[in-house]
């Protein structure tokens, strides 16, 4: 198909072919960005011609998505010092009470500073009284969920399937993977992959990888590659192995070690993506997270 026939498909209905004018409003495929329609009705009478052409171009745009690198990953900045959260989730505190993920060089830093003025541990983001009980946690967690907080749901989700109430972790998870919480996506993904509460399906399991993956879940993207690499999809396996390592990812190192001794990546591909984890791992270092590493926090 030529550009001036793709422009023209959009320009005008593909089923009637009345033109995008005045007062008439064309819609996309829901589907593909190839199309427009004037009408539901139109869209429903194009289908059977459409359907082929339409399912291979949602296939191409999922793939541009899933392969394009994030430009961080699901965890962001920490909201004080504004430097990339580091992977590891031992050098972050998830705050209760506005479920904010705070880098442990800040939350030192300002307990020394609290420590030393001999003033009350509020928490770093919002200023509300640090909780001392766990009481007082599960309330300010529930009083986020009523708020609708996807990240407050995702924990109570992790809470409910450590004490092995996989039902409840279930409906937390996936209202949280709703309001578009990436870690949620991820843990329905094992979820359905585990067959924990839930009958195994394969096909959900990757859905919500791909899902966790597109939203910049190293982890996820993982084992979607993992998951290429069983099918013989090497190609694809390495791609996903390679956008992993440059988020900072460690496991993917390993794996894409192996494809390297098997001859299915270069060596200056995998020097530059070896640079690339570096860069995102130092970028994550700050003389404070420093400091709260020598203070064994």
């Amino acid at each position: 198909m030529s550009e001036d026939s793709d422009h023209n498909m959009k320009m005008c209905c593909a089923s009637c072919g009345i033109a995008e004018v005045d007062d008439i409003k064309l819609k996309e495929c829901t589907s593909c960005d190839l199309v427009k329609y004037c009408s539901d009705a139109c869209q429903q009478e194009h289908s059977p011609q459409h359907e082929a052409m339409c399912i291979e171009r949602a296939a191409e745009i999922r793939d541009e998505l899933l392969f394009e690198q994030p430009d961080s990953s699901y965890l962001g900045d920490c909201p004080i010092c504004f430097i990339p959260l580091p992977l590891d989730l031992d050098k972050s505190i998830m705050m209760v009470c506005c479920s904010k993920l705070i880098c442990n060089g800040c939350v030192h830093a300002i307990d020394r500073r609290e420590e030393e003025a001999s003033l009350n541990s509020l928490c770093p983001f919002c200023r509300k009284a640090t909780p001392e009980t766990d009481k007082e946690c599960n309330k300010y967690r529930m009083k986020r969920i009523e708020a609708n907080d996807p990240v407050a749901m995702r924990q109570e989700g992790i809470r409910q399937y450590q004490k092995g109430d996989y039902v409840r972790a279930f409906e937390y998870y996936t209202k949280a993977a709703l309001l578009g919480d990436m870690d949620a996506h991820f843990r329905l993904g094992l979820m359905y992959c585990n067959g924990d509460g839930v009958e195994k399906d394969r096909g959900k399991y990757l859905h919500h990888m791909e899902e966790a993956t597109i939203g910049g879940h190293p982890t996820a993207r993982c084992n979607l590659g993992y998951h290429e690499e069983e099918k013989g999809n090497i190609e694809r396996a390495v791609k996903h192995y390679i956008i992993a390592v440059a988020q900072g990812d460690d496991d993917s190192i390993k794996l894409l070690m192996f494809s390297f001794k098997d001859g299915d990546v270069s060596k200056d591909d995998l020097a530059a993506a070896l640079r690339a984890h570096q860069a995102a791992v130092d970028a994550t270092k700050s003389p404070q997270r420093e400091a709260a590493n020598i203070a064994g926090i």
